[in-house]
């Protein structure tokens, strides 16, 4: 098929493979189509295209489109079922997931080589779905959602540190989302080694301290505020200069609480749905209740971190969704960017309606 056939039937301009220089108003071509994409659907995508996405290279037009597009973009991997399970390959697609991209498929069936296995292009319907879902995911346009991700560390001495194993992976997957649905997207991470979600802003922090302080500079002007970190409960009440030898170290670090971020937040942002998350390893659904009230929240996220399958520095996560007008939600084991969807699937009517509510009150 040529690329003038292409142009009849699509009544579009066909672009090349090959970089093709500016046009003619001076424009580069690869900047004026990532301007005019609504989505850019990569289909089918080769492990090296794989690659050369997640690494940010830009050696020809796809490559240079896709690195200056703003927009939702998705991806259909179509590989050998080898070299799709290679850890290489793994790696690049995690990353394009956390950086909001819709990794679609591939499925097990037919391949290429004659042989069955995982690697085969998703079929068109899910395809057409997934496409019609980038489409359509951009309500939040106009809104201001914040979230925190990842661990605090509370030093104790210049080599020691109070923390956690929260890895921020879920966090970060919903900062995706929400750029995904048009929000202006404010990301406040601890200590993580993850890449910023495509769009998103990005804070830095240790410590509690540091975490707070920086949500309450960014919530009041904020729809809605996911509190994902798992923001540390305990401190010493200051740090030692020097390494503490164990021959000095009678054992009594005398911890004192931190700021409490989450019920900080009725009043640092009164306007804004907020949501809390609860890592427990028993009675989750008791704790979330308990959470949800003593926290003034409107949702609280549980989490089951008894189980090694979810939770803490794994890609896959359960969610128990509870909040005070409704029975409590479970949302099976799933990936965590396709958890992030389903809960932005139920926090998006909730942040529409709080503004329109607030509107409303205002007039």
């Amino acid at each position: 098929m040529t690329p003038l056939t292409l142009e009849v039937l699509s009544t579009e301009r066909v672009y090349r493979q090959e970089y093709l220089g500016p046009t003619d108003s001076g424009e580069e071509l690869h900047i004026e189509a990532a301007r005019w994409a609504d989505l850019i659907c990569v289909v089918p995508a080769t492990a090296h295209t794989v690659a050369r996405l997640a690494q940010g290279l830009a050696d020809d037009f796809l490559s240079t489109t896709a690195l200056a597009f703003e927009g939702p973009l998705v991806v259909a991997p179509a590989m050998h079922e080898v070299m799709w399970l290679q850890p290489a390959v793994q790696a690049n697609v995690s990353r394009l997931r956390a950086r909001g991209v819709d990794v679609v498929g591939p499925v097990i069936g037919a391949l290429a080589s004659g042989e069955t296995g995982v690697g085969r292009l998703a079929s068109l319907e899910v395809l057409i779905d997934a496409i019609e879902r980038g489409e359509r995911t951009r309500d939040l346009a106009g809104k201001t959602v914040l979230i925190t991700a990842g661990p605090t560390r509370e030093a104790i001495d210049p080599v020691r540190f109070l923390s956690n194993r929260s890895s921020g992976r879920m966090g970060f997957a919903l900062a995706a989302e929400a750029v995904r649905r048009g929000a202006r997207t404010r990301l406040v991470a601890g200590p993580v080694a993850l890449d910023t979600p495509r769009g998103v802003e990005r804070c830095d922090v240790v410590s509690a301290a540091e975490m707070a302080a920086a949500v309450e500079r960014r919530a009041a002007d904020a729809d809605l505020v996911i509190m994902a970190a798992a923001v540390g409960d305990f401190r010493p009440p200051e740090a030692s200069e020097h390494k503490l030898k164990k021959a000095e170290f009678d054992g009594d670090l005398g911890l004192e609480r931190t700021v409490d971020v989450l019920l900080s937040l009725a009043r640092w942002a009164p306007d804004a749905v907020r949501v809390g998350f609860a890592a427990e390893t028993e009675n989750l659904e008791r704790e979330a209740r308990r959470k949800l009230v003593d926290k003034s929240a409107h949702f609280i996220f549980g989490n089951d971190i008894s189980r090694q399958d979810i939770g803490f520095g794994q890609p896959d996560n359960e969610v128990l969704v509870v909040t005070t007008d409704s029975d409590p939600l479970l949302l099976p084991k799933a990936s965590k960017g396709e958890i992030a969807r389903a809960l932005f699937d139920i926090l998006e009517p909730a942040v529409l309606a709080s503004r329109v509510a607030a509107s409303q009150a205002a007039s």
